[in-house]
């Protein structure tokens, strides 16, 4: 998004309206402010659903991916992530592990997740898209709004 939002700040406005998500991410893409509409998969050391989502247009959305917390497998790498990037996404929330962390946070997309590990996952497909998900017992629905900063993760209730 082009307006940088403060979640301390946001809070404050708008308080209750908003649920924090308390799992400590690490802030990993070279954009550390980004906002958009949820757009959500679950899938478990199995990044191909991952892939073909980020290659479609993502007007200025955020994907959050429950990786279920899995670090044995990365969910996403510098090839998909430059695919974000060139198709409009404002960021992406992993459950999980990234890999090429380093290239990852040269580029203009947000990106938080558990940590990293340079293991591919498998490429079968399995998993679900545009799912309700539940990350440290706060629903996270494709459509409402995100917003994250340093300080942590914002989401409409």
């Amino acid at each position: 998004m082009s307006e940088q939002v403060n979640t301390a700040d946001l809070y404050d406005e708008r308080g209750e309206e908003l649920e924090s998500i308390a799992v400590q991410f690490q802030n990993l893409g070279g954009n550390t402010h980004f906002s958009g509409p949820v757009r959500t998969v679950r899938c478990f050391e199995d990044n191909a659903l991952v892939k073909s989502i980020l290659n479609t247009p993502g007007d200025g959305a955020v994907l959050v991916i429950d990786g279920q917390g899995s670090l044995r497998t990365a969910l996403m790498g510098d090839m998909i992530a430059e695919s974000a990037v060139a198709n409009g996404w404002a960021g992406v929330i992993i459950n999980g592990a990234i890999r090429d962390r380093e290239a990852i946070a040269r580029l203009p997309l947000g990106v938080k997740a558990l940590g990293s590990n340079p293991k591919k996952s498998a490429k079968a497909g399995v998993g679900e898209v545009d799912v309700q998900l539940v990350l440290d017992h706060v629903r996270v629905k494709p459509g409402v709004m995100i917003f994250c900063d340093p300080d942590g993760i914002l989401i409409e209730r």
